[in-house]
């Protein structure tokens, strides 16, 4: 079925408080030149102790209809992608509803991990290309450092907050959407994980501090193996070559990882978005604040071919190619 979704405004946000590596020497073993070396992280943005993936959830929201001058009345679906709801329920996009108003719309939360933008890009396309909607905003609003262990030297500096917003809209002559690829394996979910009712997985007992736990050389192997892959996958179905590709922007985990991929997938680095440097690994918000940033930058230009991939635990991926048509600012 051929979509007809286009993607046309993006709105971003990030709590105000950093945390520098510099910051990280003073709570845990660990040094600026060692972080750098290994993820190519030099800060990342953290939540007060009462801000929310709610907060930062409708603050991006606000940042995507001021930049865009967009009405949200008429949204048939808010679709929020978070592992850090502020409540089992009701939602964030419950929450988000009630904030701005919006009168005859479904909301739910979904939890795709890294992987979630991208998922949601996948679920959005589907609700509008079949019909069902018209416009669809998709939501990612992460609040990882209230699950982190700032003890565990190996994860503690990789993560950060923020949110971001994208709408969809129905667009019959001109959509975004050029191939997606998606997939899972669920057999490697004990590689990153954070308990919550249930403390054994495969017959296992886990580690039942309510914090994130992984174990990072699995998920580097996975991810340089699996990516690559999807990627060839997705260019067969546009009918693409590598270099019909303006810019690939993959999950931002840490810069040595997208370096592996990119090897393997011979994509040049040079040719990525990434938002890992100044926001840390923000989960399923990597991509968006990666596009934001290649927009302030003025890197990412309207007509642009993008390779969007997203991939975490589960484990789970998803990639789309999507050409890079926002309405004017």
């Amino acid at each position: 079925m051929k979509s007809t979704a286009r993607i046309t405004a993006l709105g971003t946000y990030v709590p105000e408080k950093r945390l520098t590596n510099d910051d990280l020497e003073r709570i845990v073993d660990t040094n600026d030149e060692w972080i750098v070396q290994r993820t190519g992280m030099k800060e990342r943005r953290i939540a007060f102790e009462n801000e929310y993936s709610s907060h930062l959830a409708i603050k991006a929201v606000e940042s995507l209809i001021s930049d865009y001058n967009k009405k949200l009345n008429d949204v048939g679906c808010i679709i929020v992608s978070t592992t850090t709801p502020d409540y089992a329920f009701p939602s964030v996009a419950c929450q988000v509803q009630e904030y701005f108003d919006i009168p005859n719309t479904g909301a739910l939360d979904y939890n795709a991990t890294c992987a979630g933008f991208t998922y949601g890009l996948h679920m959005a396309n589907a609700f509008i290309t079949s019909g069902l909607h018209k416009k669809v905003l998709v939501i990612t609003a992460e609040t990882l450092s209230k699950v982190t262990d700032y003890t565990d030297r190996s994860t503690c500096v990789l993560f950060g907050d923020g949110a971001a917003a994208v709408l969809l809209e129905e667009d019959l002559h001109n959509s975004s959407f050029k191939a997606t690829h998606i997939g899972t394996n669920g057999k490697g979910g004990k590689h990153v994980y954070r308990t919550n009712l249930s403390t054994i997985m495969h017959g296992q007992p886990l580690e039942t501090s309510g914090k994130m736990v992984q174990n990072g050389r699995e998920v580097y192997r996975w991810a340089s193996r699996t990516i690559p892959l999807g990627i060839t996958e997705l260019l067969k179905e546009a009918r693409l070559e590598r270099n019909d590709i303006n810019w690939f922007v993959p999950h931002s985990a840490n810069l040595r990882m997208i370096e592996s991929i990119c090897n393997r997938a011979d994509i040049p680095v040079e040719k990525t978005l990434t938002s890992v440097e100044y926001f840390g690994n923000t989960s399923s918000v990597s991509i968006p604040l990666a596009l934001k940033l290649g927009v302030e930058q003025g890197k990412l230009l309207k007509g642009n071919t993008l390779l969007l991939y997203g991939f975490g635990g589960g484990l789970t991926h998803a990639g789309h190619i999507i050409k890079w048509d926002l309405d004017e600012v």
